[in-house]
């Protein structure tokens, strides 16, 4: 015996699967064989998802023609919401406790907080949302977390460039980039597996100097002919003026520390692409 659902438990469903699949193409066969109703019927309770997720500004359902199309959800987010978060994290962070030895700040809890990154996360998707691209990439290891929520979002692969080659990597490509704060020589690594040629990706990180890992990021990619179609940081440091890359995007300016021992830190000013 089959079970029969109302609408109501129909449209929770419909909601979750969408949700936990953003930016997945789901059939609409799919849902017709799990609540074995019409596929009339279904089209009519994604209506009804739609309107409301678009109502709340959580996020918009597209319908994808074709054979193997469906409907697929994508994240977004209000621009009231964006920036009451925005101001949270930010007096967050101006906290005198968390400044450490050489003027840095502590962001570790930060970085690692799910509710925190899902959050920023959400914002700096949608900024990418229209791009079709095959893979975020990003460096080893803060910016991890926010890096593979982005991807989630966007519905695409993480890749880690490592600082050193793993022998569980098999065959890598590394170059050696100059780091754009401090001037070294470093190195960074990505195993020929891990893409394939001709990809597009976004870089994303947790904080930019200067822009040397960013500016190393592209010149690997090359090297796999692949390309970055853009950036997305969650701080820009502005007290270094002269970048090494210049179209990118950021959730929050740090201003450094003034005399007085007070983290300046505000919303992003600039109105980067």
């Amino acid at each position: 015996m089959k079970i029969k659902f109302n609408r109501n438990q129909r449209i929770s469903c419909i909601t979750k699967v969408l949700i936990d699949n953003p930016n997945k193409i789901i059939n609409l066969n799919n849902f017709t064989k799990m609540f074995n109703a019409a596929k009339s019927t279904i089209s009519e309770d994604i209506v009804i998802v739609r309107e409301a997720l678009n109502k709340l500004c959580m996020g918009k359902v597209e319908t994808v023609a074709g054979a193997s199309g469906g409907v697929k959800y994508i994240p977004q987010i209000s621009s009231e919401e964006s920036k009451e978060f925005v101001d949270e994290l930010c007096e967050i962070l101006k906290n005198p406790m968390r400044i450490i030895v050489g003027n840095f700040i502590y962001m570790t809890d930060i970085l690692y907080d799910p509710y925190i990154i899902t959050r920023a996360a959400v914002i700096i998707a949608s900024k990418f949302a229209e791009l079709e691209i095959d893979y975020v990439i990003t460096v080893e290891t803060k910016g991890i977390p926010l890096a593979f929520e982005v991807a989630k979002l966007l519905g695409v692969q993480l890749l880690i460039v490592r600082r050193d080659t793993k022998v569980t990597e098999g065959t890598t490509i590394s170059i050696n980039y100059i780091s754009g704060s401090s001037k070294r020589i470093q190195t960074m690594s990505l195993s020929k597996r891990a893409i394939k040629k001709g990809s597009k990706c976004i870089f994303i990180d947790d904080f930019m100097k200067a822009g040397g890992t960013a500016n190393g990021i592209i010149n690997l990619l090359k090297e796999f002919e692949s390309e970055v179609l853009g950036m997305g940081v969650l701080i820009d440091d502005v007290t270094t003026q002269h970048k090494l890359v210049g179209e990118y995007i950021s959730l929050i300016d740090f201003k450094g520390i003034d005399e007085n021992g007070r983290v300046e830190l505000v919303p992003s000013q600039k109105k980067h692409p």
